[in-house]
């Protein structure tokens, strides 16, 4: 529900003026590539459910797991470019590199959009790999001389199964380093306001702290989802497997539509549009007005 308001407001608004800001631009991309990731693990959950035997057949289990895969990582990355963006737009740092992002933030955010859409392309190829060692490992018999040769092959298939996960890593270090500079960037602003005996509640110091929510949500909601996308991942050699998948899905949704209201609670055109939203005013309720 919250990534399709986001997607209804800023899309409208796109529509209506021909021009969108860089922040709504990626806020808006990011909600649909979860609309769609929760429809892929809606359908992928209905499967397991009521058709498991379906669900483990290796054709419709590879296309679920490729959309997933392009899905997840373009989804985690648009996140991590959001991140970048308000630490670059917000925090303030004397250092020569710094300063050379910030004055090109928008080059360098329109370069990470690329890159994003280009790794998210190469995780779901790098599935392919994974995909051959499974048919492989379909086609051994597990009897007689050829025990050793499956066990072999299965060691590689889970060592290649696990290093996935590893796609995750860069993002979330960058939301560290993202959320690290804008804590950093708070602390000595709210020491410079208090020298100054200036008001704590000046515009910098309240776009320090929503950026600062913004990304600690994320990376909380993140590490969790991290969590049970590890649990998914360990579920294929654990012991009751359908019951470990089915709760590391359940979790894994809590990423999504969490941090997709925690977008909108940031955002204030987003945050007047939903509360109005919640108050039944019909008038309040056009994007752009």
């Amino acid at each position: 529900a919250g990534d399709g308001f986001i997607g209804w407001v800023n899309g409208s608004s796109w529509f209506k003026s021909k021009r969108i800001s860089l922040s709504d631009f990626i806020i808006t991309n990011l909600a649909v590539s979860r609309i769609v990731l929760l429809w892929i693990l809606l359908i992928d959950g209905v499967l397991l459910v009521f058709s498991s035997k379906l669900h483990d057949e290796g054709i419709l289990m590879q296309i679920i797991d490729v959309f997933w895969t392009f899905t997840n990582h373009l989804s985690i990355w648009l996140a991590t470019c959001l991140n970048v963006f308000y630490c670059l737009k917000v925090a303030s740092f004397s250092h020569p590199a710094f300063l050379w992002l910030k004055w090109r933030v928008s080059r360098v955010v329109a370069w990470m959009l690329l890159s994003t859409l280009l790794l998210s392309c190469c995780s779901a190829i790098s599935l392919i790999r994974e995909f051959k060692m499974y048919s492989v490992l379909s086609g051994i018999d597990k009897t007689g001389n050829v025990t050793e040769l499956f066990r072999k092959k299965e060691k590689e298939y889970k060592l290649i199964h696990v290093l996935g996960t590893l796609w995750d890593l860069p993002p979330l270090v960058l939301s560290l380093t993202s959320c690290f500079l804008l804590i950093l960037s708070l602390g000595r602003h709210m020491r410079q306001m208090h020298q100054n005996r200036a008001s704590p509640r000046d515009p910098s110091t309240e776009a320090h702290r929503r950026a600062i929510r913004v990304i600690l949500s994320f990376l909380f909601l993140f590490l969790l989802y991290y969590l049970s996308f590890s649990v998914l991942t360990s579920s294929y050699f654990l012991p009751a497997t359908k019951m470990i998948s089915m709760i590391g899905e359940v979790i894994a949704m809590l990423y999504p539509v969490g941090h997709s209201y925690v977008l909108i609670l940031g955002n204030s055109k987003l945050k007047q549009m939903f509360v109005a939203m919640l108050r039944c005013e019909p008038g309040c309720l056009k994007p752009g007005s």
